[in-house]
């Protein structure tokens, strides 16, 4: 493991997109999301997933010149066809128009289908949060986790994300419906490290912790078992619904990699428009003061809310460089010729 400056992070994924086939303008916008995705220690799906992104446009799977186009306008509620375009650079495009609905009417929903894989759904929450507006995203995704009491992959993990304005720092809770995410295993895998609780089963049906029994068997664990197999199941449902789009059994028809032809959605607040700024601060700080004042179960790990070792990560990695694995920054640098 070494460690690279953000800067030269940014502009080696930035070359590597361009030789891919995306203009200069939409190379650094997307490359500037998966280095951020790094430097909050996210690797998985931020400079780990480069070389599959570059491999997506080669195969014109990801469209790089496609634009999202508007179907349907209802005021406070549109929804777009993504065109199979870069799908960072369509939930960008989506965010922001949440939050501009959002300061019109107070709340908004921008509904996306016909996407791509978004990465990091986290940058979106915190994108929003930090423009001082509540954001509840999601998307859909292939079939990569099996329902509850199933051996074969009928979901997909299907990540979700909430953010919270905050003067202090935003709270941002990024989670996918699985206990772990693929982009987690890998990243323990890297590491030849196990997941600190089991995180999936084994080809013999035996839950584990070793990231590589559970990517063989492809069967990872849905995070609180039944009940993120049915949260995984509805937003699914919802967000295929409210976009016109693909649900989980029709992405895998499409059968173009991670994501290709997603649905997902995003619902925001303007708490300066609804007028409760105020009490939207109390509320949090209230919230974030009693969680952090816990007594610990272990003395050495203090007691977090969501987006504080995020935080912490990335104040480390802005001064120190982001750490990254030597065979996947090579790559890169590769592809970036």
């Amino acid at each position: 493991m070494g460690r690279i400056a953000f800067d030269e992070m940014c502009s080696t994924v930035t070359r590597a997109f361009v030789n891919a086939g995306m203009s200069e303008d939409k190379a650094l916008r997307s490359a500037r999301v998966h280095t951020e995705s790094s430097l909050d220690a996210v690797y998985s799906h931020g400079l780990n997933r480069v070389p599959r992104f570059v491999e997506y446009l080669q195969k014109g799977w990801v469209d790089a010149d496609a634009e999202p186009t508007l179907l349907r306008d209802m005021g406070p509620m549109e929804v777009y066809d993504g065109q199979r375009g870069p799908g960072i650079l369509n939930a960008l495009t989506a965010t922001d128009r949440t939050l501009e609905l959002a300061a019109q009417h107070g709340l908004a929903i921008v509904a996306l289908r016909n996407t791509t894989h978004w990465m990091r759904g986290g940058a979106y929450g915190w994108r929003a949060a930090e423009q001082g507006k509540i954001l509840i995203a999601w998307t859909n995704t292939e079939s990569c986790m099996p329902a509850w009491g199933a051996k074969d992959t009928r979901l997909g993990n299907n990540p979700f994300v909430m953010a919270v304005p905050r003067k202090e720092g935003p709270v941002v809770l990024d989670m996918a419906m699985s206990q772990y995410s693929y982009g987690k295993l890998q990243t323990t895998r890297l590491k030849g490290e196990q997941l600190p609780y089991a995180g999936g089963f084994d080809v013999d049906g035996n839950l584990t912790t070793d990231p590589v029994a559970i990517e063989e068997s492809r069967r990872i664990l849905p995070t609180g078992f039944w009940k993120g197999s049915g949260l995984a199941i509805m937003l699914d449902i919802l967000a295929a619904a409210l976009s016109e789009g693909s649900a989980t059994h029709q992405i895998d028809g499409i059968d173009q990699g991670s994501c290709t032809g997603c649905s997902q959605i995003f619902i925001a607040f303007d708490p300066d428009r609804l007028g409760t700024s105020e009490h939207l601060q109390q509320a949090v700080n209230g919230m974030v003061d009693y969680v952090n004042g816990s007594q610990p179960a272990d003395p050495n790990r203090a007691v977090t809310h969501p987006g504080q070792n995020t935080v912490a990560a990335r104040m480390d990695q802005q001064k120190n460089g982001i750490l990254v694995d030597d065979d996947i920054w090579r790559e890169v640098v590769s592809l970036a010729g």
